[in-house]
């Protein structure tokens, strides 16, 4: 889970700890997906160095690791850059592809609930424990990280390994995530959430594919006005 700690208006500095790098990433992937980083912006370390009063080595791991995730990019001579904002036709490759694969996995899944995977995905929803901790853009950065584990969580119940690491692999719900930072995606999202997991509970395929269908199907529609300012 992303670490959501409250930090000093004042000053962006990272806390010394044991999980320094982990702080730094969690940092800049805030930064990232709340807009603060823009798509295509220049990313320089040394600035963050100085604005996260750390050495140059847990900015580079951290940099590293979000390369790995695709929202940064690393450019031979030049440095690293965010990710470049998805396109419209990307936008809807991706929710073309997730609208194919993620009911019927919702399906899947709901059949092979049992006690334990549905705790797993309750904690993952983020449904009964949401957090205010007045820094909005770490709620919604937040967010978007538990609702990548909730729906990876719910395709591995599928048993499906080959789905799931496509999915994985394209990144989709970072590149999705940031092209809108508004809080009305998350609270709305986590309503569908319950949804899913009411059908979960009970075992019930046909409510589950309905209900990722519709959730996909909303989150799609709540981000298209995002376009409209590109």
């Amino acid at each position: 889970m992303i670490s959501t700690r409250p930090k000093e208006p004042s000053t962006s500095q990272i806390p010394r700890a044991n999980s320094l790098a982990g702080d730094v990433y969690d940092a800049i992937f805030n930064q990232l997906m709340s807009l603060k980083i823009a798509p295509g912006a220049r990313i320089t370390v040394d600035n963050l160095v100085k604005e996260f009063n750390v050495s140059h080595t847990p900015i580079r791991e951290a940099l590293g690791r979000l390369e790995g995730e695709g929202l940064v990019v690393k450019q031979h001579l030049v440095g690293y850059r965010a990710s470049p904002q998805i396109t419209r036709h990307r936008f809807d490759e991706l929710y073309e592809l997730r609208l194919l694969l993620e009911p019927a996995g919702a399906a899947k899944a709901a059949k092979a609930m049992n006690e334990e995977r549905l705790a797993i995905l309750t904690e993952a929803a983020g449904v009964m424990t949401r957090r205010d901790n007045g820094d909005e853009r770490a709620n919604y950065s937040a967010f978007a990280r538990q609702d990548a584990i909730f729906h990876d969580r719910i395709m591995e119940f599928a048993g499906n390994e080959l789905i799931r690491e496509m999915l994985t692999f394209q990144h989709t719900h970072f590149h999705i995530f940031r092209l809108m930072f508004h809080r009305r995606v998350t609270e709305e999202a986590l309503g569908e959430h319950q949804t899913l997991l009411d059908a979960f509970a009970v075992h019930d395929a046909s409510a589950a594919e309905k209900a990722m269908r519709i959730h996909i199907e909303h989150s799609r529609d709540r981000l298209l006005p995002a376009f409209d300012e590109i």
